[in-house]
Order: C-alpha cells, then sequence, then structure tokens
C-alpha cells in the first residue's frame, strides 16, 4: 500500500519544462563585471573640493567667513583678499573656483572686480555684503548667489550647492610649482613631490623632505593660500602636511589624529582641524 501510494505521487508531479538557452553574447559576463565596477566606482567618487578665494576689507568678516565654513568639507580657502585690486593678482595666481565677495571695499569695489576679471573660466561669485540694495545689480554681473552679513549656515550652504550645480564636471588641477627654501645664504627650488610637510616653530617656518629640513621664505598662512589648492592639507596651526606622502592615519582622543609620514615623522591633527582628514581620506 505504502509503494503504490508514492509510486502514485511521482507519477503524478508534472515533468518539468526544459529551460531554453539564453543568449549571450561573447564576453558578456566581462563586459557586465566591469560595468559594475565601473558603476560602484563612480558612486564612490569624490568630487573636487570647492577652492574658494575670501575677499572683504574686513578682517573680522573675513575670519567669521572661514569659520563658517569649516563646517563644509567640500570647500578648500586657498587665500583671503582685502580688497578688489588684491583679490584681482590672487585670482590670476590662485585660480579658485569660487570668490566669497563683499561689495563696499576701498580701492576697487566688488562690481569693479567682477568687471576686470579675465580668468578662463572665470571663478563662481557669491556676494557676500550688508546691503541689500544691490542685489538685482549683482545677478545681472553674474553673480551665483546674493547673502546678507551675517548669512546663517543653511543659507551658505544653499549658496554653495548653487556652485557646485554650476561649476564644471571636468576641472583641470592648479598649474604646478616650485617651493623656495633657504639655507644659509643660498636659495634651494625643491619640487612639490619632494615636500613632506611644512612646520611652523615660532617665527620660523621649516620645509620638510626625505632628506631634511630648510627654512621657507614665507609665513605659512601665506604658504598654505599658495599651494592648499594641491596635494597639501593644513592639519594644525603650526603644520600643513603632503598628502601624498601620508602612510598612516591613527585616531587619537579628543577627536586628534595621529599622521604618520613617508619618512616616519609623525605629527598630530588638532581638534579643530580634524575634520581637514576627512579631505585626506577622500584625496
Amino acid at each position: 500500500m505504502r509503494e503504490s501510494l508514492i509510486i502514485s505521487i511521482v507519477m503524478t508531479v508534472p515533468a518539468r519544462t526544459p529551460r531554453r538557452p539564453v543568449h549571450r553574447p561573447r564576453g558578456y559576463a566581462h563586459h557586465f563585471s566591469l560595468a559594475t565596477r565601473e558603476h560602484s566606482c563612480n558612486q564612490d567618487k569624490v568630487p573636487p573640493p570647492i577652492r574658494t578665494l575670501i575677499v572683504d576689507d574686513e578682517p573680522i568678516a573675513r575670519r567669521v567667513l572661514r569659520d563658517q565654513l569649516e563646517a563644509f568639507p567640500e570647500v578648500q580657502i586657498v587665500g583671503e583678499a582685502e580688497n578688489g585690486r588684491e583679490a584681482c593678482e590672487k585670482i590670476a595666481e590662485l585660480q579658485p573656483d569660487l570668490v566669497l565677495l563683499d561689495l563696499e571695499m576701498p580701492a576697487m569695489n566688488g562690481f569693479e572686480l567682477v568687471r576686470k576679471l579675465h580668468a578662463s573660466p572665470p571663478p563662481a561669485i557669491v556676494i557676500v555684503t550688508a546691503y541689500n540694495e544691490h542685489a538685482i545689480r549683482a545677478f545681472e554681473a553674474g553673480a551665483i548667489d546674493y547673502l546678507l552679513k551675517p548669512a546663517s549656515e543653511a543659507r551658505l550652504k544653499t549658496a554653495l550647492d548653487r556652485v557646485r550645480a554650476a561649476l564644471p564636471a571636468e576641472r583641470q588641477p592648479p598649474r604646478n610649482r616650485k617651493i623656495v627654501g633657504r639655507t644659509g645664504s643660498e636659495f634651494v627650488l625643491l619640487d612639490l613631490d619632494e615636500v613632506l610637510a611644512f612646520q611652523a616653530e615660532g617665527e620660523l617656518v621649516w620645509i620638510l623632505t626625505a632628506t631634511g629640513r630648510v627654512l621657507a621664505t614665507e609665513p605659512l598662512r601665506a604658504i598654505e593660500e599658495r599651494l592648499q589648492g594641491q596635494q597639501f592639507q593644513r592639519v594644525h596651526r603650526n603644520a600643513i602636511v603632503n598628502v601624498n606622502h601620508v602612510r598612516k592615519l591613527s585616531t587619537l582622543p579628543s577627536s586628534r589624529w595621529l599622521i604618520t609620514l613617508s619618512n616616519s615623522l609623525q605629527l598630530v591633527a588638532s581638534k579643530r582641524q580634524a575634520h581637514n582628514i576627512r579631505r585626506i581620506l577622500h584625496w
């Protein structure tokens, strides 16, 4: 009885219809794998930072903007200028993506600066001013946005989003430079890749290389303005590192990081500059 029941059940199961073979072009699996990897890489690709120049004749106003921009890791401050004339020189030299521009300044006001811009392509302009009556004229001149002082973090984020949308997808890196150092009465020219870090000791700034160190010819802030748009990143008020020579990052208490360079030199990233580590990790 049991055998007949089993046979009956087996016999009533319908035969499985053979699956028709699916034709795939030669190399299908290979192309699918490449496409998947490419899609994944594109998703993980971090856009380059928005290289930003702050232009305002008031030091406090520049400081406020600099502090506010620290909340946005996608922004890289490459310099400051206190009037339109100085801003023209720094735009030509630093080639920023964005200029945060005050309007009322001595020597050359903001509108005069915009008219004199000859950079190709010109930087995006965001007006930051205490006067609301110039907004229409500013947009007619080509400004991306118009912020009233003091700008809130949310309003600043909106302006940065507009700038990001207006920037070309592919941007040319800044031109290569030489680093000038001094040993006694002699001056030495160093390629960027030779420099591991800049470190300030009181009034002196040292250029650290794999073989030793030489004195810099400029203060650390001026060096940061010239080179931060390239492979250099501020990690402490007295230190700037070459990202290409960073070999290890270790977490420390109080939101700090220990940075180990290619010559085994170790530097500590301060809590104030710890947000810059994210830029190093996505370089």
